[in-house]
């Protein structure tokens, strides 16, 4: 019983883990991210959503490059009333003008006289449902019309394009349609409910939502050259067929690729000449006859997707093996996104992915570091445990060497008296000599055994072989100190060397360089920046002492005990940004070791550490 509550205790930690991170996480603002995955399902729903282009009141009438090359120019304004003479005789719904408007308030693309553009202008005034476009909005309660200057005077309507350029993405993708603004309703929308007049109240509009004062909708895309097009001259040439503009929305722009702005980004392209304005129009247009506008769930919905995707990547983090882990987490991911891909095309729901996908990647990357902590505690209590049995046979093996060199000592003195009788002048008698012949073989016996104790102690101690050769110590730490100079430098860090004549004596030579490179890289590496590190070596008594002093931030007392311990780090270590694999030290205090020396550290935090290496001179 008293077990349980430790593991409920754990177990409620990690789901309000969990929940807190759902709620950080569905707070990120990641709208491009998920602009770019409504973009995916978007173009997934355009191929598999199709309606064929006759069922669609919508034609487009373009002005391309044929037509600068047929008109040697743009077409002027009495091109456009012949134009709009054959249009009109087919009896379309409505004209649209999608023409781009200039800073002085007229037509871009548009040329002539101001007589042409006079009877232009009284000309168009006797079309009905003639709509002339423009991007400005006109404000409630504002008594002037939009219009285009004189001599032309004509009204314009808003037909807005409203793209992510300061908003939602940020990305210049046009996704979304404003079908209101300050309670006046777009042209878009007055169009549209000629063919669909359930919209004509907003609460019937599907998928709507309120922005900065307008009612918008997002658009539900059909694949770039779906709407029936005709080309400017093909109208003027009569190649159109019979009727085939009759009852239609016609919508007329240009395609000359001459300039970005007769052209919008879309979910499909965001390159400059994605798609035209015009045709942009006749997809909003298009959305709001069907009226099947994607529908955003509510953020509640996002918020409780995100903390139980969450929930689920914690727990599958620090209960499950690794790979199982990965795999359920991968088969979230994927269902998650076909549940997601199904919803949009199939019933026009659009579930937000951005943030579960985020919480996924978060919630393993922060919370794996976490298990490991955990799982280190594990291997490091099972190391605790294996330490003791590894000190208690430690004690066993050095128990039988300290016998095993207590005993030589004695055997060698008997052994060199043994031989001081048989050299002696002095006559043995028979008996005499066979007790003395006794005790040499046994004593010779003795030490025998005491030798394959030793090969055995050293077999079982499995320790690195040494290679010594005869080598100045001080000629060692001078390359040491050279290969670690640039590191110094980096930091400003003056190595002062106080290295005394030495005799040469019998080492390893690469194994006391990497006890040496360490010790050195340690004091510069924990020592600030335009300190001094000071190395000294001196003979003393039989013994060659080096000591390595810095004037870093030192070690605590506590550690002092464990700090030539494997994988051991200070507590000050730690919390810095220096990285180290907690070995160096260890290594060091092997290797000297190993040379029947010693290493030694005095330390106190915040005033530097010393470390002393003492190595045994050659007798």
């Amino acid at each position: 019983m008293d077990n349980k509550k430790p593991a409920i205790k754990y177990v409620a930690l990690r789901l309000i883990f969990a929940i807190a991170a759902g709620f950080a996480i569905f707070n990120f603002k990641i709208d491009y991210l998920e602009g770019y995955l409504f973009d995916l399902r978007a173009i997934v729903n355009a191929y598999t959503n199709q309606i064929e282009p006759a069922d669609s009141p919508i034609v487009l009438v373009q002005i391309t490059p044929k037509t600068i090359e047929r008109f040697q120019g743009d077409p002027k304004f009495k091109d456009h009333i012949k134009f709009l003479n054959l249009v009109t005789s087919q009896n379309p719904k409505f004209i649209i003008y999608e023409f781009r408007i200039s800073d002085d308030d007229r037509f871009a693309d548009i040329t002539g006289t101001p007589q042409e553009e006079k009877e232009f202008s009284n000309f168009v005034k006797s079309i009905p449902n003639l709509i002339f476009s423009t991007q400005n909005l006109k404000m409630k309660g504002d008594i002037t019309d939009l219009s285009l200057r004189s001599p032309l005077d004509i009204k314009l309507s808003s037909m807005p394009i409203s793209a992510d350029n300061k908003s939602f993405s940020k990305d210049g993708v046009t996704r979304r349609l404003m079908y209101q603004y300050q309670d006046q309703t777009m042209t878009q929308a007055l169009v549209a409910a000629h063919f669909n007049p359930s919209i004509q109240n907003p609460d019937n509009i599907r998928g709507s939502f309120y922005y900065l004062e307008s009612y918008q909708v997002y658009i539900n895309y059909k694949p770039k050259g779906f709407f029936k097009t005709y080309s400017f001259e093909d109208v003027i040439d009569q190649k159109i067929p019979k009727e085939a503009l009759e009852g239609k929305v016609i919508i007329f722009g240009t395609d000359l690729e001459r300039t970005s702005k007769d052209y919008v980004a879309t979910p499909f392209s965001r390159q400059i000449n994605a798609m035209t304005a015009a045709e942009l129009q006749a997809n909003q247009i298009q959305t709001l006859i069907d009226n099947n506008a994607p529908v955003k769930v509510p953020k509640y919905v996002d918020l409780i997707l995100t903390i139980l995707t969450s929930i689920l990547t914690v727990y599958v983090t620090l209960s499950l093996t690794p790979a199982k882990g990965l795999m359920i987490l991968a088969a979230t991911l994927f269902g998650a996104s076909l549940f997601a891909l199904i919803s949009f095309v199939f019933f026009g729901i659009w579930f937000d992915l951005a943030h579960p996908f985020l919480a996924i990647f978060l919630c393993y990357y922060f919370f794996i570091p976490y298990r490991l902590i955990r799982e280190n505690r594990k291997s490091w209590e099972y190391y605790q445990k294996h330490k003791l049995l590894s000190e208690v046979e430690q004690l066993k093996t050095n128990f039988i060497s300290m016998m095993s060199h207590d005993l030589k000592t004695p055997i060698a003195r008997i052994t060199g008296m043994t031989e001081v009788i048989y050299k002696d002048p002095v006559q043995l008698s028979p008996h005499q000599r066979e007790a003395l012949d006794t005790i040499r073989h046994s004593s010779d016996d003795l030490l025998k055994f005491i030798n394959a104790i030793l090969q055995y102690g050293s077999i079982e101690s499995q320790g690195v072989q040494l290679h010594k050769q005869s080598k100045d110590i001080n000629a060692l730490v001078a390359d040491v100190v050279k290969k670690h100079q640039f590191l110094a430098n980096v930091k400003k860090i003056k190595i002062i060397q106080e290295l005394e004549p030495m005799f040469p004596t019998s080492v390893d030579p690469e194994l006391m360089k990497q006890v040496f490179s360490n010790l050195l890289e340690n004091a510069i590496k924990y020592s600030p920046e335009e300190s001094t590190v000071h190395i000294r070596t001196r003979e003393e008594n039989d013994s060659l002492i080096i000591e390595f002093q810095d004037q870093g931030m030192g070690i605590p007392q506590e550690d002092l005990p464990n700090i030539f311990m494997k994988f051991f780090r200070t507590h000050n270590a730690k919390t810095t940004t220096i990285k180290g694999s907690g070995l160096g030290l260890y290594l060091a205090q092997y290797f000297v070791e190993l040379h029947k020396g010693k290493i030694t550290v005095d330390s106190s935090q915040d005033k530097g550490s010393k470390f002393t290496v003492e190595l045994p001179l050659d007798k």
